[in-house]
This record gives structure tokens, C-alpha cells and sequence, in this order.
């Protein structure tokens, strides 16, 4: 009997997924799939440089790019704390399929990556900026074994390149200049 009541659970848990995942694929408008380059995105963080920055969210700019660069150099160090095989072999999988094909990410804004170091919330922005630009630099030169996603598992340095340059981008929507 519990084996009946197993399969029925992963049954189930399974349609639920594929559903999830169909309704975040509608719901995800295309993006520009040429910009996911660690290039663009540090000419868009050098425009930025210039300018005044207002945030529209929970984290300020200094937060936003402190979190940034901790993605970027987790993944050539290690994530400090990972979402269990089975989420990653398929919610993750699936999450960053999506985001691959739209060109573009979506996550929540104010959630900070599973047992990273807390960063300030009030000190001086250009310093994260600076630390985003290196760790970007670094990344694009790297040629050492990346780590796995915490959420996502393996990627390739292709796929990070864009899952990291998605992922800035979908923060960069909560910063007017």
C-alpha cells in the first residue's frame, strides 16, 4: 500500500512541475539573447559607473552588486550551501531551461544565496560595482573546474556565462539612474 501511495505522490508531484513550468514558460517575455555576454554586461556596469543610482527594491545598489559577484565567484570557488540532487536534477534543470530559452531570468529580488556571508546595506555602492567588474573578469578568464549551481547543478562556462549575466540583468531592473 505505501508503494501505491508513493507513486501516486510523485505522480503527482511531477504534473505539478511540468505544470509550474509551462505557466513560468508563458510567463516570461522574451530577452535580448545577444546581450548575455560577460562583455555587454560589464559595459552596461561601466555605464552605470557614471551615474546616480536609485533601487526600487529591498536591497540597495551595493547589496544588489555584493550578491552578484558572490554568484559570479561561487561558481569558480564552491556554493556554500546546495538545494537537495532532486531539486536540482529537476526543478532547477527545469527553472534554467526556461530562463536559457526566454533569454531571460526571473527570480526573487531580495533573496540572498543559501548561507552566503550577509553583506552590509549601507555602505558605498562603487566598491560592489568594482567587485562585480573583477569578479566578471575573472570569470571570463577562468579556466579552472566551475562548480555546480546551487540550484541548477552542473553548467557548462557557456551556460554560467548567461546564467550570470541573466541573473545581473533581472537585478539591474530594480536600479534607475
Amino acid at each position: 500500500m505505501k508503494r501505491r501511495q508513493f507513486v501516486k505522490a510523485s505522480l503527482l508531484s511531477s504534473g505539478a512541475v511540468i505544470g509550474i513550468g509551462a505557466g513560468a514558460f508563458l510567463l516570461i517575455k522574451e530577452g535580448n539573447k545577444d546581450s548575455l555576454t560577460v562583455d555587454m554586461a560589464l559595459k552596461k556596469l561601466d555605464d552605470l559607473s557614471n551615474e546616480s543610482l536609485i533601487h526600487q527594491g529591498e536591497w540597495n545598489p551595493y547589496q544588489i552588486f555584493t550578491h552578484c559577484a558572490q554568484s559570479v565567484e561561487f561558481s569558480m570557488s564552491q556554493f556554500p550551501e546546495h538545494k537537495s540532487d532532486l531539486f536540482k536534477s529537476t526543478v532547477g534543470k527545469l527553472a534554467f531551461s526556461i530562463f536559457l530559452s526566454k533569454g531571460k531570468m526571473t527570480h526573487g529580488l531580495d533573496e540572498p544565496i543559501p548561507s552566503a556571508p550577509m553583506f552590509a546595506k549601507n555602505i558605498d555602492s562603487t566598491i560592489a560595482l568594482n567587485r562585480l567588474k573583477k569578479s566578471l573578469l575573472d570569470f571570463k578568464r577562468y579556466q579552472g573546474i566551475l562548480a555546480p549551481h546551487f540550484a541548477y547543478g552542473e553548467l557548462s562556462k557557456e551556460e554560467y556565462e548567461i546564467a550570470h549575466v541573466m541573473h545581473l540583468y533581472n537585478h539591474l531592473q530594480e536600479i534607475t539612474s
